[in-house]
């Protein structure tokens, strides 16, 4: 049921990301940064210093070409800087393998980012305390940080790494929908004349009409994505559809913070009731529960699949190739679908901070002063800027006003994915210490460019505006209620200890959903209610009650904690 929408920000195929990038205000890039509002006179010191270069090791989890942070155009300008490159290796293979032979071994990079590994790094001792480098040498990361210090420290008091979520000013959510939504291609709502959708049942008629029309076409009328631990895009709609964020496996009452599960509840029974109902009427595809990623990808970018449950991030592969092909009929538009007219969508995520996934340094660093510093160093409005937008006159421009913005020129130009590796942009608008994607710079900007207002306008097709202009927007998020206060928000991020009742629970729930749904959806619609019964007597057998406690008490002292209490 877990989104792992930590990963979305996170690739540079994002559209937020595929189009971010930056420098200082208006001093050259060369020179050393500014501090946000922290010891800006010693850090300037230090830097004029001119420390021996010197290159640090670093294993990041996820996927990209192996570099040296000094090859890019980023890298190079903050080792100007600061003496430091970083020679990034990362993940080929298994990643469980691949930690597995490192804590065996007792050999380390010097710097890891393990992603879904970290729980094995930090039991391993492998992460040096950071608590005592962070008084001595990080002011602007205890400026960035130090609200969300209770949330960082381990049991024994320590900070062991650095997340990739703080908020750093005004919250801005994404004016284009990198998060949930029920997608559905552009020539169904032309042919229907761009009609208003809100509920599940308006959504699957227009499908449904459409398809009927079109019947020599061999459409999909909707499809889904089941392969591997990307199940949770079967699983997770139902919550969506009852007005719910992507809190995983739970929905959370925002009075009481009570967490319950909806694995089995009448609003997933009425989602997979829905999708038995299309199967029967041959308008679902079958394949959904055997095909893998990349079939799944294909079948988006077919133009054959009318409509579909996903997180933009997930989806956006196929979304860039549509954007190539250039046929605007067969793009995708993003719908808030909820159950029922008086249900209010949370599709947009609140302010959230995400502290079970981050970077740390090692016990194999012979020089983790030198390590905080870099790190420090990037936590600057200037550097954040030069990591997140790029170089200035390259990557973007500043208006008279003092907006950034980018031109349509350097838009595409950032959707090359080797250009944004040469400039440095998809090495580190992510996974380094970082101002979290909704923050926002002192002079009001975006520090994520994909949610400045003028940079999602700029990279809209004349055909995209015209679209929105139907719908009286100018942009995918205003179509989308705003996100209400969740300040646990995301309870998919609290960890659960190996092998205790409520996480025996995620187990076993997975395995039945992979069991029973394929059952349901593809069953003659007779046979569903007896199927269902069947799964709920097994589902309530499993430790779900334990797992509601333990996620409300984690959910409640996560609260506690950001309160100071």
């Amino acid at each position: 049921m877990r989104n792992k929408k930590w990963l979305t920000a996170m690739l540079a195929a994002t559209f937020a990301i595929a189009i971010s990038g930056c420098s200082s205000n208006d001093s050259s890039p060369t020179e050393p940064a500014k501090t946000g509002n922290a010891d800006e006179a010693s850090a300037t010191k230090e830097q004029d210093a001119k420390p021996a270069p010197v290159t640090f090791t670093y294993f990041n989890a996820t996927a990209n070409k192996d570099i040296d942070t000094n090859k890019t155009k980023i890298g190079k300008i903050l080792e100007d800087q600061t003496g430091v490159n970083f020679k990034q290796e990362f993940l080929v293979g298994d990643l469980q393998t691949k930690i597995g032979t490192m804590i065996a071994s007792n050999e380390f990079p010097d710097v890891i980012q393990p992603d879904a590994g970290i729980d094995k790094m930090l039991d391993a001792g492998a992460f040096i305390p950071l608590n005592d480098l962070i008084d001595q040498y990080g002011p602007n990361i205890k400026r960035v940080y130090e609200p969300y210090f209770n949330l960082m420290k381990a049991d024994d008091g320590n900070i062991y790494f650095l997340p990739f979520s703080p908020l750093v000013g005004e919250y801005k959510p994404n004016p284009t929908i990198d998060q949930g939504a029920f997608w559905i291609q552009n020539r169904v709502l032309k042919e229907a004349g761009y009609p208003k959708i809100k509920t599940l049942d308006q959504y699957t008629k227009l499908i449904a009409d459409y398809r009927e029309k079109h019947k020599s076409e061999d459409l999909i009328g909707m499809t889904s994505l089941t392969h591997d631990w990307r199940f949770f895009d079967t699983t997770n709609p139902p919550n969506h559809l009852a007005g719910f964020p992507n809190d995983g496996g739970v929905q959370v009452d925002l009075t009481t913070m009570d967490a319950k599960v909806y694995g089995d509840n009448d609003g997933t029974k009425r989602w997979l009731q829905t999708l038995n109902e299309l199967n029967a009427k041959g308008l679902f595809d079958k394949s959904s529960f055997v095909d893998n990623y990349d079939q799944y990808l294909a079948k988006l970018t077919s133009g054959k699949v009318l409509g579909f449950f996903d997180y933009g991030w997930q989806a956006q592969q196929a979304f860039n190739t549509l954007n190539k092909n250039g046929n605007d009929d067969l793009k995708y538009f993003p719908l808030p679908i909820v159950f029922d007219e008086n249900v209010k969508d949370q599709y947009l995520d609140p302010p959230a901070f995400v502290n079970n996934r981050g970077i740390g340094i090692t016990v194999s660093a012979d020089d983790p002063v030198r390590i905080i510093k870099y790190f420090d160093n990037l936590l600057t409005d200037d550097n954040q800027k030069l990591t997140r937008w790029g170089i200035k006159g390259e990557n973007y421009e500043i208006d008279d006003k003092g907006r950034l913005y980018r031109t349509a020129e350097q838009i595409e130009k950032l959707k090359d994915n080797d250009y944004s590796r040469e400039v440095g942009i998809s090495y580190y608008s992510y996974y380094w210490p970082m101002y979290g994607q909704g923050s926002t710079y002192p002079d009001g900007n975006s520090v994520d460019p994909g949610r400045q207002p003028e940079v999602a306008q700029a990279s809209f097709t004349p055909e995209e505006k015209d679209r929105l202009t139907k719908y009286g927007v100018q942009t995918y998020a205003e179509l989308f209620a705003a996100p209400d206060a969740r300040p646990w928000y995301p309870a998919w991020s609290i960890a659960l200890e190996q092998g205790t009742p409520a996480q025996i629970f995620t187990v076993k729930q997975t395995d039945l959903q992979k069991k029973y749904f394929a059952k349901l959806v593809l069953a003659k619609p007779a046979e569903f209610d007896g199927i269902w019964n069947d799964y709920v007597k097994e589902y309530r057998k499993t430790p779900v009650d334990e797992y509601e406690k333990t996620m409300s008490d984690e959910i409640k002292k996560k609260v506690a904690k950001i309160q100071g209490k």
